[in-house]
């Protein structure tokens, strides 16, 4: 990879790694669903314009966005709300080893023996993080955050069955559609909405511009570009310094701290999404010439 590549996807991890500690910052004052629709909306504002999804695919993005944006990020930040963000990213990694799982109960994807070892690891990363002691009052601030990375996954599954609609129109078309989706479940079940949105604080709104904008649409922005000119296998790795992003800043910035204990199951949840994600390469032998190049032909 080009040398600016390298630092765009390394951008790209630390964007969506910091997105935890900023949201967590803002839930200081937002309620979580108020939040994120607010994100939505904003995003949707942005790139709608320019990325807008073909009529004939509404309703399937209707049901994405309410199981994939609405429903995962209800249950993700209101699981954040109540546990340490270093650790709800921790937690999150489980989309992975969920993504995985779905994708061969549904679609029939073969799953190798090194990623059913990621999957074992990644979950018994997970089992110990909620072991530690300091989170039994908080177990269901945990299992929500769980809940969400398993939503997160369905949701994939989802957009995979749709097709290939294009990065930007699939994310314009679920931010349209979450957007609403998230104002309803706010006015269902959380309270002072208009209120908070009035007395929101400039450091507060610098927060949605940073989720909806920095976040959103610039991270897959860089996201979608690498994509395009790398493989999956290439860029894919660089993801795994976003829980240590998150880990990081939670530290420096809202004053968290790690048991040994979460230590080790964030890091053995970290080292089952590598073992999924991660390609090994195969060593070949030296083609001689005029021999059939099973990589070329």
């Amino acid at each position: 990879m080009k040398a600016v590549d390298t630092a765009s996807a390394v951008a790209v991890a630390v964007i969506w790694g910091m997105g935890f500690i900023v949201a967590k910052a803002a839930m200081s004052h937002f309620s979580p669903i108020l939040l994120m629709a607010l994100r939505f909306t904003l995003t949707a504002l942005c790139l709608v314009w320019f990325f807008r999804p073909p009529a004939g695919v509404y309703r399937s993005l209707f049901w994405i966005s309410l199981v994939s944006a609405a429903l995962q990020y209800s249950l993700t930040f209101h699981g954040l709300r109540g546990i340490d963000a270093s650790t709800a990213a921790l937690l999150v990694q489980l989309e992975v080893p969920f993504g995985l799982l779905l994708a061969w109960l549904v679609l029939g994807d073969r799953i190798t023996a090194r990623q059913a070892l990621g999957v074992v690891v990644a979950f018994v990363g997970a089992v110990l993080i909620i072991g530690e002691p300091k989170l039994q009052g908080e177990l269901v601030y945990a299992f929500l955050v769980i809940g969400g990375a398993f939503t997160w996954a369905v949701g994939q599954i989802m957009i995979k069955q749709l097709g290939n609609l294009g990065g930007f129109r699939l994310l314009s078309g679920v931010a349209l559609f979450a957007a609403p989706q998230l104002f309803l479940a706010s006015w269902l079940l959380e309270h002072d909405q208009v209120e908070q949105i009035r007395t929101a604080s400039i450091a507060a709104w610098g927060a949605v511009i940073y989720l909806g904008l920095v976040m959103t649409a610039l991270g897959y922005a860089l996201w979608y570009r690498l994509l395009g000119l790398y493989s999956v296998n290439q860029v894919m790795p660089f993801l795994l310094l976003l829980p240590v992003t998150s880990v990081a800043g939670g530290i420096a910035f809202l004053g968290e701290s790690l048991t040994p204990k979460i230590m080790l199951g964030g890091c053995l949840a970290i080292a089952g999404v590598a073992l999924i994600t991660l390609q090994l390469k195969r060593l070949r032998k030296p083609i001689a010439d005029g021999a059939p190049n099973p990589d070329r032909d």
